[in-house]
C-alpha cells in the first residue's frame, strides 16, 4: 500500500493478486479519499473491518448516493464499479426541524407577572354628579 501522488489518495489492495476482471474498485471518502480494491463477493461488513484503523467498526456508517448501506450487502450486487462511498462516524441525537426548535422558548423567556387586584375605577362625568346628588338628598 502506498500513496499515489498523482491523484492524492491512498490505494489499498484487500485481495491476493487477483486479475482485474475478478476485482472491484471503490473509492472511500473519509478524511482522505482512498481507492480500495476488493473481491466482488466482499460484504460491507468485511470492508468496514478493513477500514477499522480510522473508525471502529461499530461506529462506522457507509453511505452511497445519500443512502445508508447495511452490513450484509454484497458489494457487487448493490454498488456499481468505481463508485464513491462516504465513511463517517455515528452521531448522537438528531436535528429538530422547523418550529419544533423554537417550541416553548417564548414562554420560558418571559417572566411571570403577578395578577393585579381589580380596583374599581373612579366614576366621572354625569354618573359622578348623579351619585353626589343622591348622597345629599
Amino acid at each position: 500500500s502506498g500513496i499515489n501522488a498523482e491523484y492524492g489518495f491512498q490505494h489499498y489492495y484487500l485481495t491476493n493478486n487477483l486479475s482485474v476482471a475478478e476485482t472491484m474498485q471503490l473509492f472511500i471518502q473519509a478524511d482522505q479519499t482512498q481507492c480500495v480494491t476488493v473481491e466482488p463477493s466482499t460484504t460491507l461488513l468485511q470492508l468496514k473491518q478493513s477500514l477499522s484503523e480510522q473508525i471502529p467498526v461499530e461506529e462506522q456508517v457507509l453511505t452511497h448516493a445519500g443512502n445508508l448501506l447495511s452490513d450484509d450487502v454484497i458489494l457487487s450486487e448493490a454498488l456499481p464499479e468505481n463508485c464513491t462511498l462516504v465513511l463517517a462516524g455515528k452521531l448522537l441525537g438528531g436535528k429538530v426541524h422547523g418550529s419544533l426548535a423554537r417550541a416553548g422558548k417564548v414562554k420560558g423567556q418571559t417572566p411571570k407577572v403577578a395578577a393585579q387586584e381589580d380596583k374599581k375605577k373612579k366614576r366621572t362625568g354625569r354618573c359622578k354628579r348623579r351619585i353626589q346628588y343622591n348622597r345629599r338628598f
